[in-house]
């Protein structure tokens, strides 16, 4: 399929899920130009037919592009490295087959496990100050388990996970902040890492973007629990 036309990415109005963030940074990754559609979660729109049917899962984010509309992140970064191939265009996966599989099953990884630690220390307290309980001793057996896999993964001289930059370096970067943002302790050799990582202009470009205050409708739609005001 050539690649033409611009792309549209469908995200959400509160610029807080890490699975709009991976498909925003593949897109300024690739220099596609694009649009962005604010998906009112918190009041059910991504449910109304249009952008139910269209979507197909009425999941959050979702591209559009030439009359196609795909949602899942993962999903919509094979797309964009297949339709806007390197050299052309920038790669997302590494070139190799072993590291790209390897990539895949990071980024398979970090949307699958890490349940505890994702609750406990959900984007919502990434980007707005709350106080927060102490991790759960179930929450703390996620991060003992995201710090062995990082330090197994990460280069000895240090830099990006597989020799040059992917998206699931940004990924990866994402979850770690997750932890550097509320205050945790984190091995300073992935500290490190982490914030060469959002340094990135693709990063930066979605975490410095403005962003409302949290709805009350967020909290009961979401099911995540309420932190306590700072």
């Amino acid at each position: 399929m050539a690649a033409n036309g611009r792309c549209t990415l469908y995200g959400e109005t509160l610029w807080i899920s890490p699975y709009v963030f991976s498909s925003f940074v593949a897109l300024h990754e690739k220099r596609i130009p694009f649009d962005v559609v604010e998906v009112g979660l918190a009041t059910g729109a991504h449910l109304e037919a249009p952008y139910r049917d269209a979507s197909l899962t009425a999941r959050v984010p979702s591209l559009g592009h030439a009359g196609f509309t795909l949602a899942e992140s993962s999903a919509i970064a094979e797309y964009l490295d297949e339709v806007f191939p390197p050299p052309t265009y920038a790669r997302l996966l590494p070139a190799d087959v072993r590291d790209r599989a390897r990539a895949r099953q990071l980024m398979a990884w970090l949307r699958s496990d890490l349940g505890a630690l994702r609750d406990e220390r959900s984007t919502v307290t990434m980007f707005h100050r709350f106080r927060l309980r102490p991790l759960s001793p179930s929450a703390r057996r996620d991060v003992d388990k995201l710090t062995r896999v990082v330090e197994q993964l990460m280069p000895s001289t240090g830099g990006a996970l597989f020799g040059a930059w992917c998206l699931a370096d940004s990924e990866l970067a994402f979850m770690l902040h997750r932890l550097i943002l509320t205050g945790e302790d984190v091995p300073e050799r992935l500290r490190t890492y982490a914030s060469s990582q959002w340094q990135r202009p693709s990063v930066r470009a979605f975490i410095d973007r403005p962003r409302p205050a949290i709805p009350d409708s967020y909290w009961s739609v979401s099911g995540t629990p309420r932190p306590e005001p700072a």
